[in-house]
């Protein structure tokens, strides 16, 4: 997952400096830190989605609606 970070960073900083000539390293290197961390990010919620769908946790939830409106 980190190295398809650094790849969506990497393409997100080459079409940042492909699209202006007047491009600054500040600006850069907010795009690489915001494309990899997006990335990031991204990935450890869906991980955590597919483990909270795998142990059962929302079946409880789901029964918990259930009583509670009941």
């Amino acid at each position: 997952m980190a190295l398809f970070a650094i790849a969506a960073a990497a393409v997100a900083v080459v079409l940042v400096a492909r699209g202006d000539d007047g491009t600054h390293v500040h600006m850069l290197i907010a795009t690489a830190l915001g494309a990899g961390l997006s990335v990031l990010l991204a990935g450890a919620l869906m991980s955590l989605m597919f483990l909270s769908a795998s142990s059962g946790h929302d079946e409880e939830a789901a029964h918990f609606e259930e009583d509670r409106s009941s």
